[in-house]
């Protein structure tokens, strides 16, 4: 049974209202208290069993039809992100400093929508868990969830999740098989000495000297010790150190990022960059600490479950395609892939030339895509939870 356009069309006005509701009252990492009992309620009005407080504060609606033991889950993301919005809507943050500037508000509007759609026409036969996550900016919410519990709790054959894509057309989508989005790294190097006077520099090891000359070593990781074959994304994001124009600091501090899709280009670039610290440090004369942390794997698509969703895609829009290239953005369904067979797809949002992107102060996520995202969970839903001629 194809998605129903029109009754899903009805639906959307409701949905942009709870969107704009979350949008002007976004909520950090773990702290989205408001949001999660606006969804739990919207769930349990439809009927769903629900279950809050899963891994903090996630949701998990489960909706059974039919007879049947397969199951799949579809996952949302609630959390905002620490930083000023500048849209100029009339539903913008009312709390500054703290702003919807990923779509997560869209997310949870599309798959409240897919729960609604699909316990009013109830086609499928089996059972669906509707899991809304916190804390996937950086926090690793799904990792909370799973440490909890959720798919011991709430089995799933396959998992799956969208998120909105501004460099797509809007209302297109796309996945592809295999790696969709990078892993995600991040270090911190500390460089002391043991400070003192700029004019007399042959008396302390020069820890600015030292970091800036890690800073361009640390650059020639990727094009130097990565295969050509490989990609991958090193960054030095942050440099703090001295606080007066006539003192060497006793201490450095650099902070930077990893993106790949291949633990082994991992393991290399990591050990790289700790030779490379402890190198300069021998060198200067100065002491290192490094800190590694992957906080996030690359998000892995299973091919089978891939195919699958491109298909489902392309049963509700008339732009479904493989993606040619992987993102590298991080994402942590990447922790539900690995613990789930699954697939993550890419909801076009559209944009022109001057239109913002995810994480921009003036990105504001696009309305008009909610009925193909709801299409398109529920179209899962049909092929992959079919009812059987009795």
């Amino acid at each position: 049974m194809p998605a129903d356009h029109d009754a899903i069309a009805e639906l959307v006005p409701a949905l942009v209202a709870i969107r704009h509701d979350i949008h002007a009252h976004p909520e950090l990492a773990f702290a989205e208290h408001r949001t999660a009992a606006i969804v739990a309620a919207e769930l349990r009005a439809l009927g769903l069993e629900v279950e809050t407080g899963i891994g903090g504060t996630g949701v998990v609606g489960t909706l059974r039809a039919g007879q049947s033991n397969r199951s799949l889950g579809f996952r949302a993301d609630m959390d905002a992100l620490p930083f000023h919005e500048e849209t100029g809507v009339s539903y913008a943050s009312t709390l500054p400093g703290t702003f919807h500037g990923c779509g997560h508000d869209g997310h949870v509007a599309i798959l409240l929508g897919a729960a609604r759609h699909l316990a009013e026409t109830r086609a499928f036969a089996g059972t669906i868990h509707f899991i809304f996550q916190p804390a996937e900016e950086g926090q690793g919410g799904a990792r909370a969830m799973i440490a909890d519990g959720l798919f011991d709790r709430f089995p799933c054959d396959r998992v799956f999740a969208l998120h909105n894509w501004p460099d797509l057309p809007a209302g297109s989508i796309r996945t592809r098989p295999g790696p969709i989005m990078a892993s995600a790294d991040k270090f911190e190097i500390v460089l002391t000495g043991k400070g003192g006077h700029a004019a007399l520099p042959h008396q302390t090891p020069d820890a600015i000297l030292a970091a800036a000359d890690l800073v361009g070593q640390l650059n020639t990781i990727v094009s130097r010790r990565v295969p050509a074959t490989k990609a991958a994304v090193l960054s030095v994001t942050q440099i703090h150190g001295g606080l007066a124009h006539n003192v060497i600091p006793a201490e450095v501090r650099l902070m930077g990022t990893v993106r790949t899709f291949d633990p082994q280009v991992q393991d290399m670039i990591e050990q790289s960059l700790r030779d490379m610290a402890a190198g300069v440090a021998l060198s200067s004369g100065t002491s290192v600490a490094v800190i590694y942390d992957r906080y996030y794997p690359a998000t892995i698509n299973g091919a089978e479950s891939a195919a699958l969703a491109l298909e489902a895609a392309a049963a509700v829009c008339a732009d479904a395609a493989e993606a040619p290239d992987p993102a590298f953005t991080s994402e942590d369904f990447a922790f539900m892939l690995q613990a789930r067979p699954g697939a993550y797809l890419w909801l076009g949002q559209g944009r022109g030339a001057e239109s913002p992107a995810l994480h921009h102060p003036r990105y504001d996520f696009n309305d008009g895509v909610i009925g193909t995202g709801i299409a398109l969970f529920a179209e899962l839903a049909h092929r992959l939870l079919p009812v059987r001629p009795a």
